[in-house]
């Protein structure tokens, strides 16, 4: 998958557009030092969005801005590595 195109929105969230869903805009929303899927627009003309092909958009997105770093840290990516 590859980030297409991104903006920021009023309010400071991010809409974005990836290649696997181009008819579909994907919401993020900053949380601590990194930004999460908040939510899709999907389109009828695209796949149904996987919970996997979420958490490829998240990383693509904070690849992008220099936060993946923030977002590899975080607490629910922490427990998931521990068990």
């Amino acid at each position: 998958m590859k980030l297409i195109k991104w903006s920021y929105t009023k309010r400071y969230n991010i809409k974005a557009q990836f290649d696997i869903f181009p008819n579909s805009i994907a919401v993020f929303r900053q949380i601590k030092d990194y930004y999460f899927v908040y939510t899709v627009n999907w389109s009828l003309g695209d796949p149904v969005v996987s919970k996997t092909a979420l958490e490829e958009m998240e990383w693509l997105l904070n690849k992008e801005l220099g936060t993946l770093e923030s977002y590899n840290r975080r607490k629910i990516f922490r427990n998931d590595s521990e068990c």
